[in-house]
């Protein structure tokens, strides 16, 4: 085929704190990568929110330099794929396509007092029993239900059927195809408290219970499906638009973990642990998450998952917020200067701790501090935070599926890291795994777009194409192991409760 027809499939990936688009290949390399930062916003302690337009012109212009700098026009793009941060919301006007506020981000805590209401009223349980997931305020529905509530007329207009909500994938989709798609999957539907995962679909009582009017709820879709075409004004030709998953459940495709069993991580801001559990959903005795990964064919594959809000987040909070490195690439040197944490331990509750403690109280402590004590240390014990709370959802992950992991397959920026991947594989046991293409977020979304077009045959096809670049494998005696789990817990102990401790 001459270099001038290759095909390609596109990936937007809108994460937390950037915009980007990727290009792959049909071997699934990528041939060009584009990125723009987002600005974040805190207009007071424990709320987050993102500009809704920024992160569309954001993500106009990664795509738009990603075709350009690879010399790749838009009929060269079998298909474009949407991946995206999770729970993030968005009210729009139908009609004008403008935000009524800015979105709510997944970290932001607002509503954590809501949620402690519908707790002690008795409703969690049954929350789980339809939604899969703990009543907390990381979720969309109750983001939704604020937004409701306090911008004037709101929920009238939204009853009248003028407004529409979305997350993130929403969002992207109404403005890439001219409003004519108002669109969410199961991947990121199954993440508002307002969807059945056993029905697989919207429902009336946790509409209800939450106060939220069916109207404003957009159309439910394939994982891996046509749901329309990118309107030609954008990238200069019409696209399908054939591929949408919210970003974790994109990277534990890309990772091709296809199979029950098999687990990823990705070190993002937070830190996300997926397992594959098949097609029927597993719950969790351990306050983990049961949530659906994709929906394909006619067939939804189910996944066990593990939320820890701070994950790269405590590395940007060193560079940030104490000014111990210039840039997060410094922290591995840092850390590594010391043989070991010096008794030092952090625990990352800056916005409460997600899984398995569903604590939004919770907050940041720095422990075992000596006079001994450096910057080093403090370096080290942010690595190894990372790692003990991803080992303590592992562990429990483990517990639930009824068998032990037999490697971890890891991504996203602190990926790496190889420091931290050393030491998260010595905790677990196993090896930890980093593949030779580490934007697997992005990678999954391409995947689950090229499948709905033909790019790619099956998913035997995608498994095909997944290599290694590293095996980390463990190495810690396990009675140290065992030492320095416990006193993690000891630390995390600590941060309980904090903001209404007595």
């Amino acid at each position: 085929m001459h270099a001038s027809a290759e095909q390609f499939i596109l990936a937007l990936d809108q994460g937390t704190t950037s915009a980007r688009a990727i290009l792959f290949t049909r071997q699934g390399d990528i041939r060009g990568i584009a990125q723009q930062e987002i600005t974040q916003h805190y207009p007071q302690p424990g709320w987050v929110e993102h500009d809704a337009d920024e992160i569309w012109q954001a993500q106009l212009a990664v795509a738009r330099a990603v075709l350009h700098d690879s010399k790749v026009a838009a009929t060269q793009v079998a298909a474009v794929g949407i991946t995206n941060q999770r729970e993030t919301t968005v009210l729009w006007d139908k009609r004008s396509g403008e935000p009524l506020h800015r979105a709510i981000v997944w970290q932001d805590r607002r509503t954590a007092g809501f949620c402690e209401t519908l707790i002690e009223d008795g409703d969690a349980e049954w929350f789980r029993a339809k939604t899969g997931l703990v009543v907390d305020a990381y979720f969309s529905g109750t983001k939704l239900k604020w937004l409701l509530d306090n911008i004037p007329d709101a929920r009238r207009r939204a009853e009248r059927g003028e407004l529409a909500f979305g997350t993130i994938d929403s969002w992207l989709a109404w403005k890439l195809t001219g409003g004519r798609a108002h669109v969410t999957d199961p991947s990121n539907a199954a993440r508002t408290l307002l969807y059945d995962i056993h029905r697989q679909d919207w429902d009336d009582e946790l509409l209800a219970k939450l106060d939220i009017p069916p109207a404003v709820l957009p159309r439910l879709v394939a994982s891996s499906a046509v749901v329309g075409d990118i309107d030609a004004a954008w990238l200069g030709a019409p696209i399908p638009l054939a591929g949408i998953a919210g970003d974790q459940q994109a990277a534990t495709f890309g990772q091709t973990c296809l199979k029950p069993g098999m687990a990823k991580n990705t070190y993002g801001t937070g830190c996300f642990l997926l397992m594959h559990t098949g097609e029927q959903p597993m719950a969790s005795h351990h306050q983990l998450l049961t949530t659906i990964g994709w929906q394909r064919q006619g067939h939804t594959t189910y996944l066990l998952e593990g939320s820890v809000f701070m994950g790269g987040a405590t590395i940007q909070w060193l560079r940030d917020g104490l000014g111990l490195i210039a840039s997060a690439d410094q922290v591995e040197a840092l850390a590594a200067s010391v043989p070991d944490n010096g008794g030092v331990y952090l625990v990352p509750a800056h916005a409460g701790l997600g899984a398995p403690y569903w604590d939004p109280f919770a907050r940041g402590a720095l422990l075992g501090l000596s006079r001994g004590t450096t910057g080093a240390h403090i370096a080290r014990a942010a690595l190894e935070a990372i790692a003990f709370r991803s080992c303590e959802i592992l562990h429990l992950m483990e517990q639930d599926a009824g068998g032990q992991l037999s490697e971890l397959r890891v991504d996203g920026g602190a990926s790496h890291n190889n420091l931290l991947l050393q030491f998260q594989a010595d905790l677990l046991g196993v090896p930890v795994v980093r593949p030779k293409v580490t934007e697997t977020t992005a990678l999954g979304a391409a995947y689950l777009a090229g499948l709905a077009v033909g790019f790619w045959q099956d998913e035997a096809e995608l498994s095909a194409l997944w290599q290694s670049e590293r095996r980390f494998e463990p190495g810690m005696p396990a009675e140290r192991r065992a030492a320095l789990f416990a006193d993690w817990q000891r630390a995390v102990g600590r941060t309980l409760n904090w903001l209404t401790a007595d």
